[in-house]
């Protein structure tokens, strides 16, 4: 046996063929594989130079005619910009307010697709389920700017909704400008744009599945309800769970487009997350070192998040990314 084994793989190390030989037959495809590298070079791998001002007291004219030169110019901080940012309170507000909204939208709005998926999927009437999917696709494809104009026109002091309020006995509600309440409009303004085009992953896993299963559940006496409990969600769970660590790894960006567009001064108390907090340090106020020492601290929790769900995830139903 062991002799047999040897010669075997005496055998495959005579026929492996030389790394240039491989690459000259095989050079097409790793020409096809070319622009998708120089992409994550390009737009990945060189703006990782850029971390290095988190640790700088940067200045944009160290070097005159070169901010990229400046960079390696500009003196030594450590880690002041992060002892700062720590003691700062409107970092802390953004830090809770990113953690409380996107907990807000994976709870109440993650779901949504997985459900509109298995419903859509039982609507027999083949041109009603595509008109219907064309319907709620749409908002997909607005700007937040739209999206925004659409929701201040609906629930603005002087939008339909306040005047179907008062036309009905109620007092008017400031959905906009009322710290209790805009939350909860970010999280059904992101869920109205976005649910339709998130459930296409489930609806596109669930016609994966074995047909079969769900002729043999037919015979044995199964009803819908029962073939959804037991065929149609256990099938999904590898994506469910994929899809569940992806938006975790995104907790951290609760919403930057949409919220940057919709909130006010008004609301910042609830509605100013590290996204934003950014943007107005690094822009508004050119501080570009404390700026980038809060987008590094915002993508290491990012990181520890994917890591961390990704092992939950594989320990307790064995399925992970890796």
């Amino acid at each position: 046996m062991q002799l047999s084994r040897t010669k075997s793989t005496a055998k495959n190390m005579t026929h492996k063929k030389p790394l240039s030989a491989y690459l000259k037959q095989n050079y097409d495809m790793y020409l096809i594989l070319l622009p998708g590298l120089l992409f994550i070079l390009i737009f990945n791998i060189l703006p990782m130079y850029g971390i290095l001002i988190a640790f700088k007291d940067y200045s944009m004219f160290a070097v005159e005619g070169s901010p990229f030169l400046s960079v390696l110019a500009s003196p030594w901080a450590g880690l002041k910009h992060f002892q700062k940012i720590m003691g700062e309170t409107g970092f802390l507000y953004a830090f809770r307010n990113t953690m409380v909204i996107s907990v807000l939208k994976i709870v109440c709005i993650f779901p949504v697709p997985i459900i509109f998926a298995i419903l859509l999927n039982e609507v027999k009437s083949n041109a009603y389920q595509k008109g219907l999917q064309t319907i709620v696709y749409l908002p997909h494809f607005l700007s937040w700017a739209v999206v925004s104009g659409i929701f201040v026109s609906l629930l603005g002091s002087t939008g339909s909704v306040n005047h179907l309020l008062e036309a009905m006995g109620f007092g008017k509600v400031s959905f906009l400008m009322d710290n209790n309440i805009f939350r909860w409009v970010l999280v059904f303004s992101d869920g109205w744009k976005e649910v339709g085009w998130s459930s296409i992953i489930y609806f596109a896993a669930i016609a994966g599945l074995d047909q079969e299963c769900y002729e043999a559940a037919l015979v044995d006496g199964a009803n819908r309800f029962q073939q959804i409990w037991y065929i149609t969600i256990p099938g999904l769970m590898p994506t469910i769970i994929l899809m569940l660590i992806l938006r975790v790894g995104s907790i951290m960006d609760a919403g930057f487009g949409q919220i940057l567009v919709m909130y006010n001064p008004t609301v910042y108390e609830t509605a100013d997350i590290i996204g934003t907090y950014v943007y107005r340090v690094s822009m508004g106020q050119l501080n570009f070192s404390t700026g980038t020492a809060v987008g590094l601290f915002n993508s290491l929790i990012s990181l520890t998040l994917v890591v961390s769900t990704n092992a939950i995830a594989k320990k307790w139903s064995g399925k992970s990314i890796w």
